[in-house]
């Protein structure tokens, strides 16, 4: 990604009758005269959004952030209570293009649509404590809440129209809440984005996905008659990411790890988290220290590697926390591999090495993916893993090709033309995707100041 030059970040709630609102009632200057790039949008939006850490994030946030980064422009973004008062602004050119908006198909005739970039799938989200509901009848005289404004608020109106008894309550929450409230038994059913229900899994496993109400795609809106240019360098945008792989490495980056644990999985880590962590927190914290690496990252390493036993051992002689080699060890000055501050400062170590090894090319979090593989297989599969990649005519420096070559590292076809022979390629990316997987819990369970 390049970086970023955003400087102004305006958020204008003119539905919600705040003042300021004035201001953005007149037409934008035309692209090709401003020095800014005015984006509106929703407020509540599921690819755009306020991150735990109270940053501007989600998939549609870094298209954005990106697409302005290449024009060399600012970005100021407006956001609106709702759909309708969004497209109306749109409509008088109150913004360049709108953002996170699922536009009604009677209306799509009154813009121009941008290239599709996310398909989404929205399900019914329910608590796991309570039977899974097989179809929308199950639902009426529920309490069902949804985002005000929101896409899954306009489903629901539109089944309805088929089904008058349905009724819902339409809050002023994003849907990360709702599942968080979901998950509580605060509620019993609210929709969702599909991927979002799975990402919420891993912090609630009570939420669960029921049936799909509907399924939209994500792109871009402009006004009519929005100028050429501006459409031109959209489309060669788009264009540009989708065969670099940056859009696949940028999905990837949000929905590539919740797939990999089980729910078993999650509750055994979270019953770890609670009666072993505490313990050991202060040896993470060390090692983040001396390398810089996020201590969570670690902790999450530590764990797929031994479950965070320090006694840990495999029949090849791998020992400890973080499950070192001989070699790494004595390598790492390590005296004793079973003690755990010990062990787990040099395998932060090891880590760092690996990630300042790679070229510079690669860019995080690209680097500290292909770190993390290069740990559980050693440096060579990476070096081998990239010469398939550019073989393949794919980016050697992006994970998500890796991802595609690491597990030919077994297979006698390709072993026996690269440089470091056979390997088991296929495990570096299970490990790559479940330390990625723990690493979330830990960031939502375990913040930095917990």
């Amino acid at each position: 990604m390049h970086s970023t030059i955003i400087r102004i970040l305006i958020f204008s709630f003119c539905g919600l009758g705040l003042t300021g609102c004035n201001s953005f009632e007149k037409p934008v200057s035309p692209f090709s005269m401003t020095n800014e790039l005015v984006v509106i949008t929703v407020e509540y939006t599921d690819n755009f959004y306020i991150d735990d850490e109270g940053n501007f994030s989600g998939i549609t946030y870094d298209l954005v952030h990106e697409f302005a980064a290449e024009i060399g422009l600012e970005i100021r973004f407006v956001v609106k209570s709702e759909v309708e008062s969004a497209l109306t602004a749109l409509q008088k050119h109150q913004a360049h293009f709108a953002i996170g908006l699922d536009i009604p198909e009677e209306q799509a005739s009154r813009f121009v649509l941008g290239p599709v970039y996310l398909h989404t799938h929205h399900q019914i989200a329910f608590n796991a404590k309570n039977a899974e509901p097989q179809d929308i009848q199950k639902l009426i005289g529920k309490q069902i809440e949804v985002p005000n404004g929101s896409t899954h608020e306009k489903q629901l109106q539109k089944i309805k129209l088929e089904i008058p008894e349905l009724s819902w309550s339409a809050v002023t929450l994003s849907s990360e809440a709702l599942l968080a409230k979901l998950d509580r038994g605060d509620i019993a059913y609210t929709v969702a984005d599909s991927l979002h229900i799975k990402k919420a899994n891993h912090f609630y496993p009570r939420v669960k996905g029921a049936f799909e109400l509907d399924s939209s795609v994500s792109r871009w809106i402009f006004p009519k008659f929005t100028e050429k240019l501006l459409l031109d360098k959209v489309n060669m945008f788009f264009e540009r990411i989708m065969h670099e792989g940056v859009l696949g490495q940028l999905l990837d980056s949000y929905n590539g790890q919740y797939h990999q644990l089980s729910p078993g999985d999650i509750y055994f880590f979270k019953k770890k988290i609670q009666s072993k962590l505490p313990g050991l927190k202060s040896y993470f914290l060390q090692a983040e220290r001396l390398t810089d690496i996020d201590w969570r990252l670690l902790a999450a390493l530590a764990y797929q590697e031994s479950h965070w036993n320090p006694q840990a051992k495999s029949p090849t002689g791998v020992r400890g926390m973080m499950m070192l080699t001989r070699e790494t060890a004595r390598r790492m000055k390590v005296k004793n591999p079973t003690e755990s501050r010990q062990n787990i400062v040099a395998g932060a170590r090891y880590l760092k090495l690996l990630k300042d090894k790679l070229p510079e090319s690669v860019l995080e979090p690209d680097r500290t993916w292909m770190a993390l593989a290069a740990y559980n297989q050693g440096y060579g599969r990476i070096i081998d893993a990239r010469a398939l990649a550019k073989r393949f005519n794919l980016n050697p420096d992006l994970w998500i090709d890796l991802k595609k070559t690491l597990p030919l590292l077994n297979k006698e076809h390709y072993s026996n033309t690269i440089q470091y022979g056979h390997a088991r390629g296929d495990e570096a990316v299970t490990l790559t995707n479940s330390v990625r997987a723990y690493y979330e819990i830990l960031k939502n369970v375990a913040g930095e100041d917990s």
